[in-house]
């Protein structure tokens, strides 16, 4: 029977066991040269229960369609007298779909664990698997069991080679990536299908996941496509053309505080043993970045409980010197709230809160601060003064008073952040504002006369305080960017304008 199997049925059966990951094709070859015949193989796995009678049933099924397409071009190619292909192509095609696998349950193990005797080879695709498997801290598993979308793949690798900080998978368009702050086409890329883009997507997430977006067409988390790939922190929506997927890469290792170029004041932050320290700016400045740089300087020097909260997980820390706790809101808790609570109780040195997003929140992390815990946060505000401001009134008027001592007594400082296009548009270079508590800018505080902070902020160089305006004219003079681009973004834009001689 074997003999009547054709290399071109032979090649078909590889070309599936490939592309979904069932076998890599060393081992399919060593088994189709110990038995020919495709079905054969098949059979052999379910019946020593190497996959589940309706694997086996969907990877048959979808064998004989691929042959029956193959017969159906042989055909046609003979009545065009056009030679017909001898077998079939090796990289598998756009619409080689994936099978639905379920290999979870431990009595039917995936065929990539099946052995058919001596000579097969012992390093398997369960192996393979697992050095490419995502190491995704959610607890949910990705519906696809890892089977991601060739198609989205390609465009995240690609993203990644071009150094890109976001990549957009957009339906009916072209997809984009964001380099040096500016997005542009990806090159060589055609225009997207609606149902080609949705199908994708919802490979790289898990069937909890898929259901959560199907119901309410919103889904932040997490994609992590193992070594090999990458992290992502991704965001999934419908909108008027069809579903998009927007991602945010994230680096494999945390970056130094030489390679973000960040003020040595920023390093001192982290000296603190209690109080708060805010990082602030606009979205896609750097400040989940920095705050991991600050958590990765304890985690390698001190040991110390550090606790994360976060929205998603984006940097993982493994425990270094420190002792790492890291929680994503919806996975591991409920909200930033409740983490924030719940840490109070669970003994640690340093809090990170992912951002600061409600009264409550900011109030827990406040307290945290005054009660003997080191906090990292973050908020959407542009400067130092209207950080102060934003916290202030968060809370009811009633309040606002004992807010203002507490504030003024637990600030250890505010880092606020810009990234902008450097001179040459390859790059971005980082420009900083921070302000350091001292006794006069607490009382300052207490006295609801933050407006008089730039004077004093202006004058504490010598204590790392810097402004934002002056760091716009450190960049612009060392021309690491333009002069007009340090006006447009500058506070006092007379001042930077007269000190660049514009």
């Amino acid at each position: 029977m074997s003999a009547t199997v054709s290399s071109a049925a032979q090649q078909i059966f590889k070309r599936i066991v490939v592309h979904n990951k069932l076998l890599d094709e060393a081992t399919a070859e060593k088994l189709l040269a110990k038995e020919p015949d495709p079905e054969k193989i098949i059979q052999f796995f379910v019946q020593n229960k190497k996959i589940k009678p309706e694997l086996g049933q969907q990877l048959l099924g979808l064998y004989h369609k691929q042959l029956e397409k193959q017969a159906e071009a042989e055909a046609a190619a003979a009545l065009s007298s056009t030679p017909a292909p001898s077998s079939a192509p090796r990289d598998a095609p756009d619409d080689l779909p994936l099978l639905e696998l379920d290999t979870d349950d431990e009595e039917t193990p995936s065929p990539t664990a099946a052995r058919t005797g001596p000579d097969t080879p012992s390093r398997n695709v369960s192996e393979a698997k697992k050095e490419t498997a995502p190491a995704t801290p959610r607890s949910e598993k990705p519906a696809g069991r890892g089977q991601y979308d060739p198609a989205i793949v390609r465009i995240l690798e690609a993203a990644r080679a071009v150094k890109a900080s976001d990549v957009h998978v957009k339906s009916g368009e072209i997809p984009l990536v964001r380099v040096a702050g500016a997005l542009k086409e990806l090159e060589n890329y055609p225009k997207l299908e609606k149902e080609a883009v949705e199908a994708g997507l919802l490979t790289l997430v898990s069937e909890a996941q898929r259901e959560r977006f199907l119901s309410t067409n919103d889904l932040d988390f997490c994609f992590d496509g193992g070594d090999g790939l990458g992290r992502f922190r991704t965001n999934f929506l419908r909108q008027h053309r069809g579903m998009d997927g927007i991602f945010r890469l994230i680096s494999a290792e945390v970056p130094s505080f030489a390679q973000l170029k960040l003020p040595p004041m920023v390093k001192k932050f982290t000296e603190y043993k209690q109080g708060i320290v805010l990082i602030t700016g606009p979205k896609g400045c750097g400040k989940t970045t920095t705050l991991a740089a600050m958590v990765d300087l304890i985690n390698s020097n001190r040991p110390e409980h550090i606790i994360t909260i976060e929205d998603p997980i984006e940097f993982v820390h493994p425990c270094k010197k420190g002792h790492v706790n890291q929680r994503e809101v919806g996975a591991h808790t409920g909200a930033f709230a409740n983490a924030l609570r719940a840490a109070l109780r669970e003994a640690p040195d340093v809090i990170m809160v992912g951002e600061m997003r409600d009264l409550e929140t900011t109030s827990l992390a406040i307290t945290a601060a005054e009660t003997g815990h080191l906090v990292f946060a973050t908020l959407h505000t542009p400067d130092a003064i209207r950080t102060i401001d934003r916290v202030l009134d968060v809370f009811p008027p009633k309040e606002q008073g004992q807010i203002r001592s507490m504030v003024s007594e637990s600030m250890r400082g505010i880092v606020s952040q810009l990234l902008l296009p450097s001179a040459d548009g390859k790059n971005q270079e980082l420009a900083v504002e921070i302000l350091v508590n001292t006794t006069a800018i607490g009382n300052l505080i207490r006295e609801e006369k933050t407006f008089q902070l730039r004077g004093i902020m202006q004058t504490g160089k010598r204590l790392g305080m810097q402004l934002m305006d002056d760091s716009l004219l450190e960049l612009a003079k060392s021309g690491r960017i333009t002069k007009e681009e340090a006006v447009a973004v500058s506070t006092e834009q007379a001042r930077v304008r007269k000190e660049l001689g514009l």
